[in-house]
């Protein structure tokens, strides 16, 4: 596993011949040092202002075959969630995909259009909230979007992997999900899991994470925290994919977990096994 680059003052003719086109990773350290949300965005702050917002919480359940497959554990109060992640609770419960700007459109004053690439998706910026101790599992972004991913309170430990590394770790067919265990691998099941090439790194707060399109990333909280992401596709024939893998494979996936729970499940994975060879 190698570590990823830490670069500041990247400007974007260099960004997209050192890492945009040949698709690589990089921590960009004061992408977002203009933003008043870097100063603003405290647990405190959302807490006193939002605190009242029902929020839908989400734990290792999220992917478990079956009814609620994909679905969120419970709701609770956001400034009740805030109180877990201050006191640096352990606990698997996170907020993803979290859209706080519908509640909250006047957030979205506090960052800027980044001028590093264009494609930048501004309508829809997501908020990412995980407690001490919880994962996102590796996966890839559905939408197949370039991702700025702005770490603003705690720390997270980051995995990448390429794109051409998805045979070897057996993704699942009609999913952007692999059932390897990255830290706990199963290497008689998952053999070829040895052959795999990376990247892990640690973010911290300020710092923005690069993620080029279709990349595995596994993002594992050290510390309770926040970050927001924003999306950039400046490729049509992509975007018209991301739409399509939206549109069919998330929703037959769904279908089949629903309709058959853990037999779907067994049969993605003889899938991907057999595709591995």
């Amino acid at each position: 596993m190698k570590s990823i680059d830490r670069r500041k003052n990247l400007k974007p003719h260099e960004f997209r011949q050192t890492y945009l086109i040949p698709s690589k990773p990089v921590i960009i350290t004061d992408f977002a040092d203009i933003w008043p949300a870097k100063s603003r965005w405290t647990p405190q702050y959302f807490k006193k202002n939002y605190g009242h917002i029902e929020v839908p919480v989400y734990s290792k359940n999220f992917i478990r075959p079956g009814k609620n497959y994909m679905a969120a554990d419970r709701t609770m109060k956001f400034g009740d969630y805030l109180e877990l992640i201050e006191a640096n609770e352990q606990t698997d419960l996170r907020l993803f995909l979290f859209n706080i700007f519908k509640h909250a459109p006047e957030l979205k004053q506090h960052f800027y259009r980044p001028d590093i690439m264009g494609g930048f998706m501004m309508r829809l910026p997501l908020m990412f909230f995980g407690c001490a101790g919880s994962s996102v599992p590796l996966h890839y972004d559905v939408d197949l979007s370039h991702v700025f991913h702005t770490q603003f309170y705690g720390t997270k430990r980051v995995v990448l992997y390429p794109p051409d590394q998805s045979v070897k770790l057996y993704r699942h067919p009609f999913t952007v999900r692999t059932p390897v265990d990255v830290d706990n691998p199963d290497l008689k099941k998952y053999p070829r899991f040895k052959e795999v090439d990376g990247y892990e790194d640690e973010l911290q707060p300020g710092e923005t994470l690069f993620i080029p399109t279709a990349y595995w990333h596994l993002m594992h909280y050290t510390s309770g925290g926040f970050a927001m992401s924003l999306r950039s596709n400046e490729s049509i024939i992509r975007m018209i994919r991301g739409v399509y893998n939206i549109a069919f494979k998330v929703t037959f996936d769904k279908a089949m977990n629903r309709a058959l729970g853990q037999k779907w499940n067994e049969v993605k994975e003889r899938i991907a096994v057999r595709r591995a060879g």
